[in-house]
C-alpha cells in the first residue's frame, strides 16, 4: 500500500472512531455539551471577577457575587453527588474569599464531572430520589444556566463582559 493510500485509510478510521464516540450516547452527549459550556462560563466568571467585587450586590435584597458562586457550587455538589451515590452537602456557603469560592466551585465541578462521566443513555432513567439520573443532571444544568443569567448582570454593572458575550476571542 502506498503512503497516500495509507494516510487515507488512517484518516477514515480516525473519523469513524470519532463518529462512534459521538453516537454512543447521543442523548447524554447533547446535555453534556450544555453542561460543559456552562462549566466553562462559571469557571471564567469566578476567576475573572476581582476579589473586591465578590461582596458586590446589585441591590441589598439579593445575594452578593460571592454568595451566587457559593450557591451554584453547593447546588451542584448536592445534585451531582446524588447521581453517583449518597447526596453530599456542599460547604461553599461558609467560604468568604475568592480563592476559597473558586476552589469550592472547582470541587463541585469535579463532582459533576463524575456524574456526567458515569451516565449513559442506558442508565439515564435510573431513579435517584424523585428524579431520574438524567433528570437530576438536567435540573442542575438548568439551574446553572439560570443563575449564570443573573450573574451576567453583575458583570455588566461592573462594566465587565460576561464570558458568554465575550467576542474578543477570550472564550
Amino acid at each position: 500500500m502506498n503512503r497516500t493510500a495509507l494516510l487515507i485509510v488512517a484518516a477514515s478510521l480516525a473519523g469513524a472512531a470519532g463518529l462512534q464516540a459521538q453516537t454512543t450516547n447521543p442523548l447524554i452527549g447533547e446535555m453534556k455539551r450544555a453542561y460543559t459550556q456552562y462549566k466553562g462560563y462559571w469557571t471564567k466568571v469566578a476567576a475573572s471577577m476581582p476579589e473586591e467585587n465578590y461582596s458586590f450586590k446589585p441591590v441589598p435584597e439579593i445575594r452578593s457575587f460571592g454568595e451566587m458562586v457559593a450557591h451554584v457550587a453547593d447546588h451542584q455538589t448536592g445534585f451531582c453527588s446524588s447521581v453517583t451515590g449518597p447526596r453530599k452537602a456542599g460547604d461553599a456557603a461558609t467560604k468568604k474569599t475568592k480563592a476559597d469560592l473558586v476552589a469550592a466551585l472547582a470541587a463541585s465541578y469535579a463532582e459533576c464531572d463524575k456524574a456526567w462521566d458515569g451516565i449513559t443513555d442506558a442508565n439515564a432513567a435510573e431513579m435517584v430520589g424523585q428524579r431520574s439520573k438524567l433528570g437530576t443532571l438536567i435540573v442542575d444544568v438548568a439551574h446553572s444556566e439560570e443563575e449564570y443569567g443573573y450573574i451576567s448582570v453583575y458583570f455588566r454593572l461592573k462594566n465587565m463582559v460576561p464570558p458568554s458575550s465575550d467576542r474578543s476571542g477570550g472564550r
